[in-house]
């Protein structure tokens, strides 16, 4: 699994313009499954972010995470998160897991944060969604459960 985790003072997601989800100070967290991906891997990206310590303590240091702040989350699926851009200029989307493999493991994913206390809303799975991000920072971290030996996303 592959998260984009983004510190936001707000995040929203509209449907065919109406709002179906909105957050105040937390996490936009945009979410893509690859097929080899497990119910394990959800709940330990889940742990992952929900302990990130991205937020900032009295002293200015980020020391806190999003459970320590009561913050909330916006998970957002984004299979475009395991385009392959190798060849050519259109990428490709192979490496991104079926919606009837990637529905539950989001769910999932989302299952194991509201487990551990924390307010999450949602946007709609397969859905074209308009989302509004407010990144905070900006702070954006790249996450991968599991972890690759090798990273493929080092800049």
């Amino acid at each position: 699994m592959r998260a984009v985790v983004q510190k936001v003072s707000r995040g929203q997601v509209n449907v065919d313009n109406k709002l179906v989800a909105s957050i105040q100070r937390g996490l936009v967290v945009l979410l893509g499954v690859s097929p080899t991906d497990t119910g394990q891997d959800a709940q330990a990206l889940a742990e992952k972010v929900a302990n990130l310590r991205i937020f900032e303590d009295s002293a200015g240091k980020m020391n806190l995470s999003c459970l320590d702040v009561n913050g909330e989350v916006l998970v957002v699926s984004q299979f475009t998160l395991y385009a392959d851009t190798r060849r050519g200029r259109r990428p490709s989307f192979t490496g991104a897991a079926k919606p009837d493999l990637a529905e539950p493991l989001c769910a999932r994913f989302v299952e194991s944060l509201y487990a551990m206390g924390l307010s999450v809303k949602t946007g709609i799975f397969g859905a074209h969604m308009l989302v509004d991000i407010r990144n905070e920072g900006p702070v954006t971290i790249l996450l991968e459960q599991p972890e690759p030996e090798h990273p493929s996303w080092n800049f």
